[in-house]
């Protein structure tokens, strides 16, 4: 059955084959292509990694807070053993004319091209897509949206990108549209008609585009709304399938308090999720296009484990991984060095079927504090005593323990009993742990197994953050978000935030109150509060609520180590 298309993109080929961009057979001499199966494609891009916030940025390359793509970064990503990129495009800044032709910025097309070569001479294998234009003109959820304007739009800024990109070798693959909005089985159906769009401009492209390797997927890239996925009749390219993964929502963006990760349910939601897509897609191969846990928001020995476990359980299905990367999450690529490596390499080695032994950590949701094997914490005023610290081994032995080049003495600076490591308090108190010691993050142990990724201990002296104030009007501080100067004593990272009213009844999100209780009254980083280097940002969304509550409300800041009453955490009073 030929795929239909709209009356538009049938004008947008005759305005195209005016101008001499017609379909040809091939027109690449000087290129070889070899032919790829859409499965073999897949496992020869995995493990892969996304340069996000940076062609996708808006309006330019250069935006946001990457400065534009250079080849160090490809040659850090390659070396750390990834072995594709997603390069995320957006076009909406980018169009010099309306319709029909809705012509695209040629030396944007080239920098675009120029970007896939970059990659490509590296061996990495490349996809590439329309990515914000998604929530923007290419909106097909948006009330009243012209839907025969979008395809007619879709189908001509198709056919210039496939044509930029039609002798590309076959490492290159091609995705119609990034997270693409909808939440209606009616949505969906436009959705599928961009598919069309999309697949028409390919083949009326030339060049090697008919055989090259696309991916498809369904509205917003999640799993809960597979069902509405419809699989073009008589495709002629090679086809996999694309969804995201961010899940639990609560965990990965920091919202209500969920610091705590690694459960038998916490894992069994993980598989049931991974296998259910599987199960909708058993002839297809699967990319997760974009997964990542912020160490900006995720407790790192949680993060670990919910890294190894999503990684290791799409490994088992067969399911190739990309991390997302926005430059800040992941890759400080103004100066080349990963702002976590033990999650680059946990899921690095997951990827591979390598097992990785683990720091344990806190997995009960209803306890009311939070133990963490990836930190020693020392507070200020307390002697050092020895402590242990318990990893998850997963078959796995202990290989060594340094501190920088300085390897570590069995016996004398720890001892391991079993699968739990006890440092000796001559050795903490040699790394600058003390009663009296000024706070801060003294040292960091590296672990290393018999095989997987090395894991890492942090030690760290705390007291409580003192903050520039500890109250404001929240009328007189409207209109913005509102930064509050900080003095870190430990880590530097909030934990939670609790926002309750005078009268005890919590700000937002009130049905928290049946949560647990390190999840009770929270609020939702990002969208309530944040942080940096220096201050902690409370956003104009939570004061708005405040000045809409009309009571004064406390925001109470908490840091790690975190439990119910240690002390370690600051109110600051919004008063109306």
């Amino acid at each position: 059955m030929k795929i239909k298309t709209a009356a538009s993109s049938a004008l947008v080929a005759a305005q195209w084959a005016n101008a001499g961009l017609t379909k040809r057979s091939c027109d690449c001499p000087d290129t070889k292509f070899t032919p790829i199966t859409a499965q073999e494609w897949v496992a020869a891009a995995n493990p892969g990694w996304n340069v996000g916030n940076t062609l996708d940025a808006v309006p330019n390359e250069g935006s946001w807070n990457n400065l534009p793509l250079q080849g160090s970064t490809l040659d850090t990503v390659k070396a750390a053993g990834y072995k594709s990129v997603r390069i995320p495009v957006t076009y909406t800044d980018h169009f010099v004319s309306s319709s029909p032709e809705w012509a695209i910025n040629s030396t944007w097309l080239q920098r675009v091209s120029d970007v896939v070569d970059m990659a490509t001479s590296r061996g990495l294998y490349v996809i590439t897509n329309i990515h914000h234009d998604s929530w923007a003109w290419a909106d097909v959820a948006k009330f009243n949206a012209n839907q025969t304007q979008i395809q007619g739009q879709f189908y001509a800024a198709w056919l210039q990108i496939a044509k930029k990109l039609h002798c590309k070798p076959s490492m290159v693959a091609l995705e119609p549209i990034n997270e693409p909005t909808g939440s209606t089985e009616q949505d969906s159906d436009n959705l599928m008609k961009l598919n069309d769009q999309f697949l028409k401009a390919l083949a009326d492209s030339g060049g090697y585009n008919k055989q090259r390797v696309v991916t498809l997927s369904g509205t917003g890239m999640s799993i809960d709304k597979v069902q509405w996925f419809k699989r073009p009749q008589n495709i002629t390219n090679p086809w996999a399938f694309q969804f995201h993964f961010y899940s639990p929502y609560d965990f990965v963006f920091g919202a209500w308090g969920k610091t705590i990760w690694g459960s038998d349910a916490d894992k069994a939601a993980v598989v049931a999720d991974l296998a259910s897509i599987r199960g909708n897609f058993t002839d297809v191969p699967l990319i997760m296009g974009e997964f990542s846990a912020s160490h900006l928001n995720c407790e790192a020995a949680a993060r670990w484990k919910w890294y190894d476990h999503v990684v290791s359980t799409a490994t088992s299905l067969n399911i190739t991984t990309f991390l997302w990367d926005n430059g800040l999450d992941n890759l400080d690529r103004y100066i080349g060095k990963w702002r976590d490596p033990v999650s680059i390499e946990v899921s690095l080695n997951a990827a591979r079927g390598v097992r990785n032994s683990l720091p344990d950590s806190t997995t009960d949701a209803s306890a009311t504090s939070q133990s963490s094997s990836a930190y020693i914490f020392n507070k200020v005023g307390s002697p050092v005593a020895d402590r242990s610290v318990p990893f998850i081994l997963n078959g796995n032995s202990f290989k060594s323990l340094a501190v920088e080049d300085a390897v570590l003495k069995d016996g004398t600076d720890f001892v391991i009993s079993g699968s739990t490591v006890t440092f000796k308090e001559s050795f903490l108190s040699s790394q600058g742990l003390s009663a009296t010691a000024s706070p801060g993050t003294k040292a960091n142990v590296t672990v290393e197994f018999s095989a997987g990724a090395a894991s890492q201990v942090e030690l760290v002296q705390w007291d409580v953050p003192t903050l520039g104030s500890y109250s404001a009007s929240a009328k007189a501080v409207s209109g913005g978000d509102f930064w509050i100067p900080v003095m870190w004593k430990g880590l530097h990272m909030v934990a939670a935030v609790k926002i309750a009213t005078s009268d005890g009844a919590y700000l937002v999100d009130d049905w928290t109150q049946w949560l647990p209780t390190l999840q009770k009254g929270r609020g939702t980083f990002n969208s309530h509060w944040n942080f940096d280097h220096d201050h902690i940002t409370i956003t104009k969304n939570a004061i708005d609520a405040v000045i809409a509550s009309g009571k004064n409300t406390t925001f109470t800041l908490e840091f790690y180590p975190r439990a119910e009453g240690n002390g370690n955490m600051i109110d600051y009073t919004f008063t109306i």
